[in-house]
């Protein structure tokens, strides 16, 4: 029987995802339904179901939004022929763009006028990797693992930068950093590491938890990149563990003679999943929650201009 839950601290939504999930429901507020939502907004199926039912509709491709109709690009950012597009056509646009996404993409532009070619540590098809890539027309280099940094071939390495998507396990993007790094001594790495605080906080509080608790759950949909490197740093401190979408995804057979379960959330899961989640290990017989002192997190973005509500607004 588990005797014990212990929660880890931070877990769940981070200011980015906040912020766009705040971006739909406003601009469902002040222009009514329906709103086009380029993408899911963040990665998780609750998220999405629960704006599909306000009035946001989700699309991949502009040609699928009527003329005048008002579009959100979602948290993971858009490539640059995606923003021409639907400013030829005439949209009102409001971009739900992570600023922390948004500092990579300055990042590149600013470094491409001054003669640079990139190397992207990321995933392929991810779409926050497909926005930063999609910045440039050429010269940015996807690498995945460490075995396509030595196939790298770009066409000069004296100005060569590394960026990086934002939502990758720490460890694994510095392995292979350190690989890009020692094949081009010269190239130029982030005055700030590009993963983001919140996946930085989520992992430290994983591999603080992992060592004290006998299965660690995470909660969090197949397609989020940082709730999957959550389950996985805790699998790579030997200790099992298991990625749900729901409470209904828990298999009761996981929690036979575990004594301690260490629950967390990736940074696009809602609060609410995670409450439903300790209610049905409480029913599977756990007889209380601890949560584990972690970083408190005060971090808040603005919203873009005209999505205050009320009257007196002036955008």
């Amino acid at each position: 029987m588990t005797q014990e839950i212990l929660l880890a601290e931070p877990r769940g939504f981070c200011a980015g995802v906040d912020r766009a999930i705040e971006i739909v429901e406003r601009a469902l507020q002040k222009f009514g339904a329906p709103i086009y939502v380029r993408h899911e907004i963040v990665h998780n199926t609750y998220v999405v179901n629960d704006l599909k039912a306000k009035g946001a509709i989700f699309i991949e491709a502009l040609d699928a939004v009527p003329a005048g109709a008002t579009l959100v690009f979602s948290a993971h950012g858009v490539p640059k022929s995606v923003e021409l597009e639907a400013q030829q056509r005439g949209f009102r646009v409001f971009d739900a763009t992570c600023p922390l996404v948004t500092k990579v993409h300055v990042e590149v532009a600013k470094l491409h006028k001054e003669g640079y070619e990139f190397i992207m540590i990321g995933h392929k098809g991810h779409p926050e990797v497909e926005g930063t890539m999609g910045q440039l027309q050429s010269g940015i280099h996807l690498v995945e693992d460490v075995a396509d940094v030595a196939r790298l071939c770009p066409s000069q390495s004296e100005k060569l930068a590394v960026v990086t998507q934002t939502t990758l396990s720490m460890d694994d993007a510095a392995e292979i950093a350190a690989a890009v790094k020692a094949r081009f001594p010269m190239v130029r790495e982030p005055k700030q590491q590009d993963i983001c605080y919140a996946t930085q906080n989520r992992q430290d509080a994983v591999k603080m938890l992992s060592p004290q608790v006998d299965l660690v759950i995470v909660v969090g949909s197949p397609t989020s990149s940082n709730s999957n490197r959550l389950r996985e740093v805790a699998h790579k401190l030997g200790t099992e563990s298991y990625m749900v979408d729901s409470a209904d995804e828990l298999q009761s057979h996981w929690f036979e003679g575990r004594q301690r379960v260490g629950l967390t959330a990736g940074a696009s899961a809602p609060e609410v999943l995670v409450q439903a989640v300790i209610d049905r290990i409480r029913a599977f017989g756990a007889v209380s929650v601890r949560r584990v002192e972690g970083i408190a997190e005060t971090v808040k973005f603005p919203l873009p201009k005209g999505l205050k509500l009320g009257a007196a607004e002036q955008d």
